[in-house]
């Protein structure tokens, strides 16, 4: 009996060994994901991949128009400015 209650008990401390690498492993992996989400460069990396998806679903139409406008509106407040 004490020797299937010693091999056991090794099975178990094998057991418990494999359990903890694997924890390791994976709070690496957690840890891993946690700081290259966090990181100042892909933060800036995926706004600036989320700000030209979303340029590139815009009508070119309204594209010219927003342009047109910003111009227009340019171009009047110097003329106000030059007229003083």
């Amino acid at each position: 009996m004490a020797e299937t209650q010693a091999g056991s008990a090794k099975l178990g401390q094998a057991e418990l060994v494999t359990e903890i690498e694997n924890t390791r492993a994976e709070l690496a992996r957690t840890i891993d994901a946690i700081t290259d989400r966090v990181a100042p460069a892909r933060v800036a990396q995926r706004t600036a991949l989320e700000v030209r998806a979303k340029l590139n679903q815009i009508d070119p139409l309204v594209g010219g128009a927003v342009a047109l406008a910003a111009v227009s509106v340019t171009c009047y407040l110097i003329w106000r400015r030059l007229r003083k």
